[in-house]
C-alpha cells in the first residue's frame, strides 16, 4: 500500500495494514493519505472504513466534480488542486470523519508534506481535531492556485508585449493552450466555490464543526471567491491579447497591402504608356527621330507620371 499515515501525535509513517488498524483501535484522530489504491487500500476501506459502494466507485473512477457527499458515519469531499506546471489539476477524494482522515489521490502533491510538517505544530496550538487537520488539507489544495495564478500574469505580460513587437504563430498557440488551462480551473474552481458556500452557510454539515472551525473553512471559502475573480481576469486578458494578436497581424498585413498597392498604382501608368506607345504603329513612333525625343517624351513622360503619384500619396498621407 503506498501512502502516509500521519499519528495523532504528529508522527508521520509508511501506511500498511496493520498499522492502521492500530490507528483505528487507538480511537486517535489520525490521517492517512494514498497515493494509489491497491487492494489492500480496497480492503481497508470497504472492511475497516466501511465506504459506501457509491463512493468506493468514484474514488476507483476518477473524474469526478468537486463535490460533498453525506453518509453515516463520514463524509465524501472531492477537491481539486492545480498542478505546477499548469497543465491541469489533481483530484483528491477525502473521506472524514470525527475519528479520521483519509485522502487518496493519484498525481504527486508535494503541498501534504508541508501540512504533515504544519500537522503537530497545529496540535501544539490545540487544534487536534479531525475538523482542523482537514482545513489544513483543503486549505493547502486551494492555495495551491495562487502561485499557478500569479505565473500566469507574468506570462500574460510577456506575451502582451512580444505581440506588439513580433507577432508569431507560436505566441498564439501559447495564449491559447493558457485559456484551456483557464477553463479547466474554472471548471473545478466554481464547484469547489459552491460547496464551502454551503458549509460556511451550515447548509452542509461536517463532523465535529465548531463556530471557531466554521472560520477557517469560510477563509477558505474567501480564497476560492478570489481564486474564481482571478480566473475569470486572466480569461479576459488572453481574450484581449488574442484581439492584440490578431490585429497587430492585421494591421502589419493591411501596411504591406497599402505599399503593394501604391507600387501597383504606380507602374500602372508606365504600363499604360509603354503598351500603348509599343504598338507597332508608324504614326505613334514616326516622330521619334532623335536621342533627345526618347528621353524627354519617352523616359521623361513615365518619370513625371511616377512623380506625379508619388505627391498625390504624399499630400494625402498614404506615404
Amino acid at each position: 500500500m503506498d501512502g502516509q499515515l500521519l499519528l495523532a501525535n504528529g508522527t508521520a509513517i509508511p501506511a500498511t495494514i496493520e498499522a492502521v488498524r492500530d490507528a483505528i483501535r487507538d480511537s486517535e484522530p489520525f490521517w492517512l493519505d494514498l497515493s494509489a489504491l491497491d487492494a489492500d487500500a480496497l480492503t481497508l476501506l470497504v472492511d475497516d472504513f466501511k465506504v459506501h459502494p457509491l463512493a468506493l466507485e468514484d474514488v476507483q473512477k476518477f473524474g469526478q466534480r468537486p463535490k460533498l457527499e453525506t453518509y453515516d458515519q463520514y463524509v465524501h469531499l472531492v477537491m481539486h488542486g492545480a498542478k505546477d506546471d499548469a497543465t491541469g489539476t489533481i483530484e483528491v477524494h477525502a473521506f472524514y470523519s470525527e475519528a479520521y482522515l483519509i485522502t487518496v489521490h493519484r498525481d504527486p502533491l508535494h503541498v501534504f508534506d508541508q501540512v504533515r510538517t504544519h500537522a503537530s505544530v497545529v496540535r501544539q496550538h490545540g487544534q487536534a481535531s479531525g475538523i482542523f487537520l482537514l482545513y489544513r488539507v483543503v486549505d493547502a489544495l486551494v492555495d495551491g492556485f495562487f502561485p499557478v495564478l500569479d505565473r500566469f500574469d507574468d506570462e500574460i505580460d510577456s506575451l502582451e508585449d512580444k505581440i506588439l513587437e513580433n507577432p508569431t504563430e507560436e505566441q498564439l498557440g501559447m495564449l491559447f493552450e493558457m485559456k484551456r488551462s483557464l477553463v479547466n480551473f474554472r471548471k473545478v474552481v466554481t464547484p469547489e466555490r459552491d460547496v464551502f458556500a454551503g458549509i460556511a452557510a451550515g447548509a452542509l454539515e461536517l463532523p465535529g464543526m465548531t463556530d471557531d472551525a466554521n472560520r477557517y473553512y469560510r477563509d477558505i471559502y474567501d480564497h476560492l471567491i478570489r481564486i474564481s475573480d482571478l480566473v475569470d481576469s486572466y480569461r479576459d486578458l488572453l481574450t484581449g491579447a488574442v484581439d492584440t494578436h490578431l490585429s497587430v497581424v492585421s494591421n502589419r498585413l493591411n501596411v504591406v497591402m497599402k505599399q503593394l498597392a501604391i507600387i501597383a498604382t504606380i507602374f500602372l501608368p508606365l504600363s499604360w504608356l509603354t503598351g500603348f506607345f509599343g504598338q507597332n504603329f508608324a504614326v505613334l513612333v514616326s516622330h521619334i527621330q532623335s536621342t533627345w525625343v526618347f528621353w524627354t517624351a519617352g523616359i521623361g513622360l513615365e518619370l513625371a507620371a511616377a512623380a506625379s503619384l508619388f505627391v498625390l500619396f504624399k499630400k494625402r498621407q498614404w506615404l
